[in-house]
């Protein structure tokens, strides 16, 4: 993700003690393809990345927090209905092609962040859901699970925007 991903991030810095340089350790990235299956695929490079990264303890908290914001891109951030490529422009747009939705993880030695871009400019909005109700939790349990969240809309020549959560690591 390179120094980009410090620019899309930096809203996420507000009010927190500044992070030295070399506190920085590992960031992981994946594309994700506007299917559902697509969540299941972030859970397995969530679990992968925190292996790698011996954090596996982690993994529950962040796990349901990566499926919400995945699945809340999916339904709200894409939009429903794309106009198929041309035939002449196939081969271009394969070469091209961004998947709509990308997961990263970020590492610091005191705090990992997991944010969902998506190419949606609308603010998420926690839902209320009622007792019966299936849906509506998602950000709610984000809140619950990591020590914050929040969103901003992407900076420049990038539309969409980014959601993200905070955990704090826990000191050796």
């Amino acid at each position: 993700m390179g120094t980009e991903g410090s620019t899309l991030l930096a809203p996420l810095w507000r009010g927190l003690p500044p992070i030295e340089p070399s506190g920085v350790s590992n960031s992981a990235s994946c594309a994700l393809p506007a299917r559902f299956e697509a969540v299941r695929a972030a859970r397995r490079f969530t679990r992968s990345t925190l292996q790698q990264w011996d954090l596996f303890d982690l993994f529950d908290d962040l796990a349901l927090t990566v499926s919400e914001l995945v699945t809340n891109a999916l339904r709200y951030g894409v939009p429903a209905e794309r106009p198929a490529p041309a035939a002449a422009n196939v081969v271009r747009l394969t070469r091209d092609y961004e998947p709509p939705v990308r997961l990263h993880l970020m590492r610091w030695t005191s705090r990992l962040v997991c944010a969902v871009r998506d190419p949606s400019e609308e603010s998420p909005v926690a839902g209320e859901a009622g007792t019966a109700e299936e849906c509506g939790r998602g950000l709610f349990l984000v809140n619950s699970l990591s020590d914050s969240w929040g969103w901003h809309p992407l900076a420049g020549h990038l539309r969409g925007k980014v959601v993200w959560a905070l955990f704090r690591l826990p000191r050796d």
